[in-house]
């Protein structure tokens, strides 16, 4: 039962990155785009849901059944994305939404493995500043402009999330092989960039002592 309930929290998670992924698709402006699509991150670490991006970051620093949990996490994102993309599919947004994530996938689509993941360390490096903002920073002001700022950066500098392709995907309806491979990349890349900081702020702080 506490896999399966980890599952849905997973599913709420990638649902709450379909909402920030609609709101971005709906707006011309990247600026605003980005800055409404952290609704997604907001809702999740203020409901306390399930990102896969979010809990990598912090793996090496918690037990085994964490780590046993992440993937997980992150079939309960693709399910939660995936089924909100489908729902938006069958409404009146879908042709406006589906031309924009069409053309926001071709990028992807186009782009080297290498880019892929590169584009994923970067991103992740992001959220852990956005997530370990909003749980270590003392002011709530604070803790919300870390995931506002967080969020925002890695949108307007075009770096790969993995869960927010997963709906960006499905609203395209480009998934294939090679786009599951890609999204594999893509992973790949968030976990790297997500243990960066923690691993080198855990020596630095184990030289200190």
């Amino acid at each position: 039962m506490k896999y399966f309930k980890t599952y849905v929290s997973g599913i709420l998670g990638g649902a709450c990155i379909a909402f920030g992924g609609v709101a971005f698709l709906s707006l011309e402006s990247s600026i605003l785009g980005a800055l409404f699509f952290t609704v997604g991150l907001f809702t999740i670490c203020t409901l306390g849901l399930n990102l896969f991006t979010g809990k990598v970051c912090y793996v090496f620093q918690r037990d085994r059944t964490y780590a046993v949990n992440l993937p997980l996490i992150w079939l309960g994102n693709l399910t939660g994305t995936a089924a909100v993309g489908l729902l938006v599919q069958a409404t009146r947004l879908s042709p406006a939404l589906t031309a924009r994530a069409q053309s926001v996938c071709q990028a992807k689509l186009d782009d080297s493995w290498l880019s892929l993941f590169l584009l994923g360390v970067l991103c992740n490096i992001f959220i852990y500043i956005a997530v370990e903002g909003f749980n270590q920073n003392p002011h709530q002001l604070g803790k919300y402009l870390s995931l506002f700022f967080g969020v925002m950066v890695f949108i307007l500098c075009g770096y790969e999330h993995c869960v927010a392709d997963m709906f960006y995907f499905t609203v395209a309806g480009v998934w294939s092989v090679d786009t599951f491979l890609r999204l594999l990349v893509i992973t790949l890349g968030n976990a790297v960039g997500g243990v960066i900081f923690p691993l080198v702020q855990g020596w630095l702080l184990k030289d200190d002592r």
